[in-house]
């Protein structure tokens, strides 16, 4: 599968990207920053997100329900999402309408009104989301993992910020942040679908003309050696369940493995097929959720593994998922259960990519991580060529206790906890 790309780089280094799906009547834009949480110092923690609220709360042209009424009037969708490394505003709408669209993008991004009585009260908004995510054990329990896993570092605090950064942080502060991160050096602007690509050139370069080069921001990287994770958090909490995060330290994205970690991931937990659905879940009925994933970042990453567990069986279920670690560590995973973790890896890339939503995020993820396209035909190959002793090779690697951070959140107390998880991991590696 080999996408119809194009790029353009203007003067002001702000970069064009389109996918063009003639087959299809509507089109996405995208407008990427090369910014999030970990760009941010402690005192900032939070800011990333904050101006991605405030992106939607009007221009100097349009207010906030103008904005809507352009993309939603027209048939259309809009939202913004915040990471660790990028901040995107897309849309999607029908291609009749993208121009209208890719100015009401621009517009919010170059000439968002910031007003203080607009901030003021968006305070009390993402005051309200933390709240909630805290009132979300599954979350929370996420939350505390990133920061056993990289303590004292921007990627080890929650994306939101605190209640107290986002009470006090200043208008000043705010705009001083997006004025030194929204630059063109750091700026993608994607589309993919019924687009033409010196059209939407043209739309760009007069729409973001006047925004400032450079330089791109650098983020605090990880100094491995001098990192100190912690092993476990334990927190009791009044909820019907267990809710467990485990997380093993691994490589970050450049890293060719990545591919293997992939499919190490799909294995265990991805889907129904997956060895710790079957066993926790199938065939012991100790959970209704148990997944895994690979977050790999520039220079770092997790394999992470999730589960709501029933409480008064914590300990068995971990215990069983240790189990399926040391499983895939001391034996080559079969020819036939690699095949279908295989097709179905590349089963989701292609059904994703049929969307244009997807394509254009595909090709705005690719450029600021990458600084190039990966085609997804390359990806497709690389994960066909992953053998059964690289997957073993690498859960050698990875299930190692030193590897391990576990962050619990549970009704039982905490003491009953750190036994159960110490019990499970006395015999993982290392």
């Amino acid at each position: 599968m080999k996408l119809d790309y194009q790029e353009t780089v203007l003067d002001n280094k702000v970069r064009v990207l389109t996918a063009r799906m003639p087959q299809v009547f509507s089109a996405a834009c995208g407008v990427w920053v090369g910014v999030g949480g970990r760009y941010e110092s402690r005192r900032q923690s939070g800011v990333s997100h904050f101006i991605e609220h405030l992106l939607f709360k009007g221009t100097a042209k349009r207010s906030a329900r103008a904005i809507s009424q352009a993309i939603e009037g027209r048939g259309g969708y809009f939202n913004a999402f915040t990471q660790e490394e990028t901040t995107c505003y897309y849309a999607r709408i029908g291609a009749p309408h993208l121009a209208r669209t890719t100015d009401v993008l621009a517009d919010m991004y170059r000439h968002p009104r910031l007003a203080t009585a607009d901030i003021d009260r968006e305070r009390g908004v993402i005051i309200e989301e933390i709240m909630m995510y805290r009132d979300q054990p599954h979350q929370l329990v996420q939350d505390h993992l990133g920061e056993l896993l990289w303590p004292r570092h921007p990627l080890g605090r929650p994306l939101i910020g605190t209640p107290e950064n986002i009470a006090r942080m200043t208008r000043d502060e705010i705009l001083d942040f997006k004025t030194r991160k929204y630059v063109g050096a750091n700026t993608r602007v994607a589309f993919a679908g019924q687009v033409d690509h010196a059209a939407c050139v043209e739309a760009v370069a007069r729409l973001l003309q006047d925004l400032p080069s450079g330089p791109a921001p650098r983020c605090r990287r990880v100094d491995t050696a001098a990192l100190r994770p912690a092993p476990l958090h334990v927190q009791h909490k009044a909820i019907e369940q267990t809710h467990l995060a485990m997380g093993f330290r691994c490589f970050g994205r450049q890293d060719s493995r990545r591919f293997v970690a992939k499919l190490l991931s799909v294995l265990l937990g991805e889907n129904m097929s997956s060895r710790l659905f079957q066993v926790v879940r199938e065939k012991h009925g100790l959970a209704y959720s148990v997944h895994s994933g690979a977050h790999l970042f520039a220079e770092t990453g997790a394999l992470v593994v999730s589960a709501g567990l029933e409480r008064a069986r914590t300990g068995k279920a971990l215990q069983l998922m240790v189990g399926e670690f040391e499983r895939l560590a001391e034996k080559p995973v079969g020819a036939q259960e690699l095949k279908r973790a295989k097709d179905y890896a590349i089963g989701q890339l292609q059904i994703g990519l049929e969307s244009t939503i997807n394509q254009m995020m595909w090709i705005g993820e690719n450029s600021l991580a990458f600084n190039r396209l990966i085609q997804p035909d390359t990806v497709m190959e690389m994960l066909q060529a992953v053998t059964a002793d690289e997957i073993q090779a690498l859960a050698q690697e990875l299930f190692q206790r030193d590897r391990l951070s576990t962050s619990i959140i549970s009704p039982n107390s905490t003491a009953d906890q750190e036994k159960d998880i110490d019990r499970a991991l006395s015999h993982l590696g290392g």
